[in-house]
């Protein structure tokens, strides 16, 4: 029996896993209301399946085979078809319009107004008079568009170049080499070493972090406590 239990629970973890991954990557919180009755649904039959070792493995897994592949035709349609794409996902609210606030659009989506003021206040807003357009998007989440007077000044405003943003890539984590990062950037371990010493450091065993980011290296000494516990895991 607890073999058995096991075994379904590990099958069925890989299994929803693989659907969730064939579904697609979607923050939570941006998930359409489609996408969250599949999941809550999944989510169900996953656990009766679990729970009911009467219930054949199969039936559990048709059922979310179904469901998954429900989600990706219904995701299929509504991507060539507007009218589908607004019938599932809905369509986006503007709240706020010039500074001023639009009441019919509040009542028809429910938005109170402290609702309103609470989201301005995370954004760091103050007054709704600041604001040129807030709209609410399919998610539930405020976007908010400031009036040009209240926009934070940009190198383009100052007639500036700026430095394009470079994505820092992870050499070392936690006392260990990546050396497929390593190639990814045409560099080696002796130029790692190199680094490592001309920063005081005897090699990456000393290093929780290290990162990349096209000029220079970040280097993260590690906790002596955390290399401690590395060195000998029976601490």
């Amino acid at each position: 029996m607890v073999t058995v239990l096991l075994l379904r629970t590990l099958f069925t973890y890989f299994f929803v896993l693989l659907c969730l991954r064939i579904m697609g990557k979607r923050e939570i919180g941006k998930l359409s209301v489609f996408d969250l009755v599949v999941s809550i649904i999944i989510a169900e039959v996953s656990a009766v399946s679990l729970q009911d070792l009467r219930i054949p493995v199969w039936h559990g897994v048709f059922v979310i085979a179904l469901l998954v592949a429900l989600q990706i035709a219904v995701s299929f349609l509504s991507l060539h078809s507007r009218r589908i794409h607004d019938l599932i996902e809905g369509k986006p609210t503007v709240l706020i319009a010039g500074g001023e606030i639009n009441d019919s659009e509040m009542k028809r989506t429910r938005y109170n107004m402290n609702d309103l003021l609470m989201q301005l206040r995370e954004k760091n807003i103050a007054t709704v008079a600041d604001v040129e357009f807030a709209i609410l998007e399919t998610s539930g989440k405020l976007s908010v568009f400031t009036k040009a007077g209240q926009r934070a000044v940009t190198p383009d405003d100052l007639v500036m170049t700026a430095a394009p943003t470079v994505m820092t890539t992870s050499l070392i984590v936690d006392g260990r080499i990546d050396d497929d990062k390593l190639a990814a950037i045409g560099k080696s371990r002796v130029w790692l070493q190199e680094q490592l010493v001309a920063q005081g450091y005897t090699g990456a065993k000393e290093v929780f972090y290290a990162g990349w980011d096209g000029s220079s290296l970040h280097v993260d000494r590690m906790d002596e406590d955390s290399q401690a516990k590395r060195d000998n895991p029976l601490l």
